[in-house]
């Protein structure tokens, strides 16, 4: 069972940035998935949940308007569109099963900075 992050990188405040989640051994669309992030000092927060289908999406409300979660089933993935980047949006971002929630991956790193 895996999870792979990728996609992050340094941006600038008001750029975008898409990431993706690679889902391996297990029946990736049986499950909801979440997009969550730890900045430096603080605890995880989730950022993101998407349904089964990928109807249902509930983003937090420090990213509502700006981050996006969707997934493809046929290709095992999950995705975080991110526009509207913000200095705060600075953190580790990892992906990870609903429930009943798999270890935690190596993550994404993603930096908003000028």
């Amino acid at each position: 069972v895996q999870l792979v992050e990728s996609g992050g990188g340094l941006v600038q405040p008001g750029g975008s940035l898409r990431l993706s989640c690679a889902a391996s051994g297990f029946t990736f669309s049986n499950f909801g998935m979440t997009w969550n992030r730890q900045a430096p000092g603080k605890e995880r927060e989730l950022v993101a949940r998407i349904g089964i289908s990928g109807i249902t999406t509930y983003t937090a409300d420090s990213v509502r308007g700006r981050f996006t979660i969707s997934r493809d089933n046929a290709k095992n993935t999950v995705y975080l569109q991110m526009n509207s980047l913000k200095p705060e949006d600075t953190a580790v971002y990892y992906c990870n099963r609903d429930f009943p929630p798999l270890p935690w991956g190596e993550g994404t790193q993603v930096i908003v900075s000028s």
